[in-house]
Formats: structure tokens, C-alpha cells, sequence
């Protein structure tokens, strides 16, 4: 029994030395300010004493190995420690300036919000601005969903509504300097700091939708007023953090989904960890399970209803672009008449999908990915009987 326990605290222990010498000479490879060569030597000299350890597991020098190992990874640990982000370099326009803003009683006043006009991925014209909102005219959050390498990851955003019909988008992305871009697995060793950005939905969701051609997707929240302004002041106060101390984006940690859901947190939004806040192409499906969607119909008709690129095509990033990209799509404070057969998705009605009531309900609740609750997962039928007593 003695000789078994000692071979699976060796078989552990080799795990660990593994994942922490993969983890280490992946951290030199990408941040080892030298030429690939070196980079290339140091990699080699952490992997192969990880695999020395390894072998030493099953020695009578385990506990010498363990020692030195340990020292050696220390040393990584102090090396990792003295990397800091940058905070000022030669980045790409897109990303160039950190959103700001100041309060003053409810007025925010937001500098350096980005309103470009795109004519490709490599062809646009700049513009920076500063703009002012009044936060008691805040009316609805949205959720955008930008697919870019097929449906289980995505670029997240929110976009704030406000009574004048102006919409604020907001984007967490990889601040990349000019000539770079980004890369998922050299995202989790601080090659890039993360920013904030505060841009026209045209500018912002227009670029992938128009521009890249990624297929992006809407989804209305079913969040309070109230619950939309605090989750606003939170981006406020993380663009204005960033500003003065940058941090690194993460590919897990600290991306465009995660940080969200800290800033959704902070407001009191208590969000359970999930699978799918990591493989974020579902997010829609857990927000739905929390009761934060349209949950009067089934998920997958919401996503028939979210695709927005058609209309935002045709509208060709035109000042209304923010108005027709919401055309059709459900929108949980109000009541709907659907035609028959909607719960089958709008495939069926050829384009002429819902009329609304005009009957304005908020919902009660105060959260985003708010608790679950019962869905009413009606069928066409039910749902017309619904709203008609709205007509």
C-alpha cells in the first residue's frame, strides 16, 4: 500500500510539473524580450528540466528534484511579476485612446468616444469626441454577439439606450499596436493590455457586421432602467481605471466576456459560473436560462430574430443604424401580436414577423442574468392570445 501511494503522489506531482514547465516555457516564448533564437533556447532549457524532474519523480531523488524545481519556477514567477503592461505606444487607431468620464449630478460626460467612419478593415476616417448623456433618460441595455470564427466563440458587447434615441456601444478589446493582432493562446501571457472602448453602434457593430463580414447577433435585455445605468457607470469606472493603471488582457481571465460579468457583479448581479461564460458563443442560451432574454419564446427563434446583418447592410451605416437594426426583434418591456406559427421561427413568416402592441410593461426585475424563473415557452397561438387583450 505504502509503494502504491507513492507512485500516484509521483504520477500527481508529474502532472503538475508538466502543466507548470508547459506553462513556463510558453511564458518565455512570448515574452522573453529576445530574438526567437534565444526565446526558442530558453523554452527548450525549462522543458527539458521539467522533463528531467519528471523522471527524477521516480527515483530516489524525487525530493532533491521537487526542491529545484520549485526554486526554478520561482525564479519564472519573480521574471513574470516585473512585466507590466504599457501604457503608452504606437497602437492601432482603433484602439488608441481609453474612454474617460466624468459625473456631474446625472450628466456623464464621456471623452474620447470613438465615432469612425469605416470603408474597409484598413480604409476609415478617425474621429474622437466627447459627448454628454443625462443617466435618467438610460431606457435599455442590449447584448450583441459578434461571431468570428464560427459559433462557439464570439466578440461580446453591450449597447445602452437612451429616451432621445441615441444608443452608446460599448467593446472590450485587445489594445494591439499598429501591425499587430490578435492571438488567443499569446493573449494569456500579457502581451497586450486591454481597453475599453465607447463608440457609435455604426462604428463598432457596423464594422463587423459591414466591414469583416462577421455574423452579429442582438439580444435585448430584459434589465430595469435602473440596472442599465448602474451596469453603465461600471464601464465608466473601469475605462476611467484603466487610464490611469492598464492591465493585461486574457483569453480567460480578463476578456470581453469575463469582464462583464465582473462589472455585472459589482452591481449586484450575482452570475454563477458557467461553462458557456468561457465557450461564449452560448452566452445567449445562458442568459436565456436566466430569465434575462424574451423567454415568451423559444432560444433558438430568439437567434433567428438576432441576426442583424441583412439590415445592416441595407442601411449602409447611415445615421439610422442603431433603429433598423432592431426591426423584428423581441424586446421583452413590450407585449407583441406574432402571427401564427411565430414559435416556429421567423423562417416561416417571410419577413413580416411582429407587430407590436405599443404596450410598454418593465419588468420587475433589476438584473441582467437575473434568476431563473419560468419560462413561457408558448407556441404561436398562446402568444397571440397574450397580447391580445394589449390590441
Amino acid at each position: 500500500m505504502h509503494r502504491i501511494g507513492r507512485i500516484s503522489l509521483a504520477i500527481i506531482l508529474s502532472l503538475a510539473v508538466a502543466l507548470l514547465s508547459a506553462w513556463s516555457g510558453l511564458a518565455m516564448w512570448y515574452r522573453l524580450p529576445s530574438a526567437e533564437l534565444g526565446r526558442a533556447a530558453a523554452c527548450a532549457i525549462l522543458i527539458s528540466f521539467g522533463i528531467g524532474t519528471v523522471m527524477a519523480l521516480f527515483s530516489r531523488f524525487r525530493f532533491r528534484a521537487v526542491v529545484l524545481f520549485i526554486a526554478a519556477f520561482a525564479a519564472v514567477l519573480v521574471w513574470w511579476s516585473t512585466i507590466k503592461p504599457l501604457d503608452d505606444a504606437e497602437w492601432a487607431p482603433d484602439v488608441a485612446r481609453q474612454v474617460t468620464g466624468t459625473l456631474d449630478g446625472n450628466l456623464l460626460t464621456l471623452k474620447d468616444v470613438r465615432d469612425f467612419e469605416w470603408r474597409s478593415d484598413i480604409d476609415f476616417a478617425e474621429h474622437w469626441t466627447t459627448r454628454t448623456y443625462d443617466l435618467s433618460t438610460v431606457q435599455t441595455a442590449d447584448l450583441f454577439m459578434s461571431y468570428w470564427a464560427g459559433p462557439k466563440m464570439a466578440h461580446v458587447m453591450m449597447s445602452f439606450g437612451f429616451s432621445d434615441g441615441r444608443y452608446l456601444a460599448w467593446s472590450i478589446e485587445v489594445r494591439r499596436r499598429v501591425g499587430g493582432k490578435f492571438s488567443p493562446i499569446a493573449d494569456l501571457f500579457k502581451s497586450n493590455p486591454l481597453v475599453i472602448i465607447a463608440a457609435d453602434e455604426r462604428d463598432v457593430i457596423g464594422v463587423r457586421s459591414n466591414v469583416r463580414g462577421e455574423d452579429v447577433q442582438i439580444y435585448r435585455l430584459k434589465a430595469s432602467p435602473d440596472a442599465a445605468r448602474s451596469l453603465l457607470l461600471e464601464y465608466v469606472s473601469d475605462g476611467n481605471a484603466l487610464s490611469t493603471k492598464p492591465a493585461f488582457y486574457n483569453s480567460i481571465t480578463t476578456n470581453c466576456t469575463t469582464t462583464i460579468v465582473k462589472m455585472m457583479r459589482a452591481v449586484g448581479d450575482p452570475i454563477p459560473f458557467d461553462w458557456r461564460l468561457i465557450v461564449n458563443g452560448y452566452l445567449p442560451e445562458y442568459a436565456y436560462d436566466r430569465g434575462a432574454l424574451d423567454t415568451r419564446l423559444p432560444i433558438s427563434t430568439l437567434r433567428e430574430f438576432a441576426h442583424i446583418d441583412d439590415r445592416a447592410r441595407k442601411s449602409g451605416l447611415s445615421p439610422d443604424f442603431s433603429r433598423l437594426i432592431r426591426v423584428g426583434v423581441p424586446y421583452p418591456h413590450r407585449e407583441y401580436r406574432f402571427r401564427k406559427g411565430i414559435a416556429d421561427g421567423p423562417k416561416r413568416q417571410g419577413g413580416c414577423l411582429v407587430e407590436l402592441a405599443l404596450v410598454v410593461s418593465w419588468s420587475s426585475s433589476s438584473c441582467f442574468f437575473a434568476s431563473p424563473r419560468r419560462s413561457a415557452r408558448a407556441s404561436g397561438r398562446e402568444i397571440e392570445s397574450m397580447a391580445a387583450d394589449h390590441v
